[in-house]
Formats: structure tokens, C-alpha cells, sequence
């Protein structure tokens, strides 16, 4: 059966430290409300009822979150091992037990989305798919393994501007 996974960047954050407590600027809510609204009117009903959104703790993440699960009607859940630096390889270990009885959004960081989606399609570790803030790349697969799944869209906040 095939397998859905949506991978989405943050939106915009402004500068600050520590890092963990950045916020999303007004142009990063932006970006998510669109993004959301996009995610929205692509899903298929039965995809959206089984979706479920994850966040990475960093403040800027749930922030970007919580506007996309607002929109999709969902709740969202803190998933800790997907911070900016956080292991390509813990987090395919985590979809192959988690991913394959439900749909998941991811919503993180650079470098982790980049390398993340880039291994899940291309196999190689070395590969990065470079998303703007608040992109998203949806992804199918029969299994979350290196160099198994499809990119079938890829969408980011430039693309939807008016």
C-alpha cells in the first residue's frame, strides 16, 4: 500500500537567540496560512482524515504548525527528534514504525528537511533538496527507506503569491 508523507520548512523566523525560541516573523504566519491553505485543497478527504501533524519543539516550528493543523482541523504533535540538526537516519527509522499506519506532516527545519527528503528519494547522504521556508515536498512510498520514495509535489510560498 502506498505510503504518504508530506515534509514542511518552518516558515520565515526572525534572528534571535537561543535558537530553540525564535519566532515566525509576520511574513513567516503569511507563508504558513498560504501553505496551508494550498495543503488544504490538495488533500484528498480520506488522506486528510488520517493526517496527522508533527512539529519539531522549536518554537518557530509549532508556531508554523499550529497554522497548518488550524486550518486541516488537527492537533499537532511535538516530535523531538526532528530539530535543525537532528539524524536523517533516527528519523527514517522512526517513519518505518510510525508512518506506515497513518499519513504524517513533518514540520522542521533546514538542514533536516532538505537532507531528509533528499535521502527518502535520491538514497544518497550526501544529497540536499534546498526548500525555502514554509515549503512543502510530498512524497510516496511502499517503504520509508533510502532511495524509495517519489517526489510528487513540491511546493513552496512563491509559487501560490498572487
Amino acid at each position: 500500500m502506498t505510503q504518504a508523507l508530506w515534509i514542511m520548512r518552518h516558515g520565515q523566523a526572525g534572528a534571535g537567540s537561543p535558537d530553540e525560541r525564535r519566532e515566525l516573523t509576520a511574513q513567516g504566519r503569511e507563508e504558513a496560512a498560504l501553505m496551508a491553505g494550498w495543503l488544504a485543497r490538495s488533500l484528498t478527504p480520506s488522506r486528510a482524515a488520517e493526517l496527522r501533524v508533527a512539529a519539531s519543539p522549536y518554537v518557530r516550528a509549532q508556531q508554523t504548525a499550529h497554522i497548518v493543523a488550524d486550518r486541516l482541523g488537527k492537533r499537532v504533535e511535538t516530535l523531538a527528534l526532528i530539530t535543525p540538526d537532528d539524524s536523517v537516519e533516527a528519523v527514517i527509522d522512526w517513519l518505518q514504525a510510525e508512518a506506515e499506519r497513518t499519513a504524517w506532516l513533518l514540520v522542521s527545519h533546514m538542514p533536516l528537511v532538505g537532507s531528509l527528503t533528499a535521502r527518502l528519494v535520491e538514497r544518497d547522504p550526501r544529497s540536499q533538496l534546498p526548500m525555502p521556508t514554509a515549503a512543502i515536498a510530498a512524497l510516496e512510498a511502499e517503504v520509508w527507506a533510502a532511495g524509495c520514495a517519489e517526489l510528487r509535489t513540491f511546493r513552496h510560498p512563491a509559487d501560490l503569491a498572487g
